[in-house]
């Protein structure tokens, strides 16, 4: 008698434990494969326009849609390495950037801009999806054709602006005021 209790306690444990660990795989697992990924210039919008493949150092900001397959929660990163780009470490990691699907969501659009103008190059964007890289794709920044790429220039902030000398001889505000003390 204590056997068979002892054995209907464990076959309900059991099977409150299989429970518990069907419904946590019922769960969507993360697609392993997407269904689109491509870069795109500036649209008229501001938002990501048509697919492009050649960029000016000048496109500011370059976007990467990536498409998933299904909606349903998945984590997508972004990186975006500069590979063979002059006067930078090969390779070098230029940013990375992180997004949680929600639920209804299949589409992630990433944006990079640089501070001023592209470094002419190569560079590449690597697609991870949870811990998977699923898509790279490299493509080159050229310089605008016939014109040599400006730096970006700062202007100075106001605080760091000296304020404008003020000669009281020529100063009729001042003249008026202490004109009887000075002249």
């Amino acid at each position: 008698m204590l056997a068979v209790r002892f054995i209907a306690i464990v076959a309900v444990f059991l099977c409150l434990i299989g429970t518990g660990i069907s419904q946590e795989s019922d769960a969507q697992p993360i697609p392993a494969e997407l269904a689109e990924v491509f870069l795109a210039k500036k649209g008229v919008d501001g938002q990501a326009g048509e697919r492009a493949a050649n960029f000016l150092v000048t496109d500011i900001p370059i976007f990467c849609v990536v498409r998933l397959p299904s909606p349903g929660v998945a984590t997508v990163r972004l990186d975006f390495i500069a590979a063979k780009v002059p006067g930078v470490k090969p390779e070098s990691k230029v940013v990375s950037l992180r997004y949680v699907t929600k639920e209804a969501e299949d589409r992630v659009n990433f944006s990079s801009k640089p501070q001023g103008l592209w470094v002419p190059g190569t560079y590449r964007v690597d697609v991870f999806v949870g811990t998977r890289k699923v898509s790279n794709i490299e493509f080159e920044i050229r310089a605008v054709p016939g014109e040599v790429a400006k730096p970006s220039t700062i202007k100075p902030s106001p605080t760091t602006r000296k304020p404008v000398k003020r000669s009281t001889a020529a100063d009729a505000l001042a003249r008026q005021t202490l004109g009887k003390a000075f002249w």
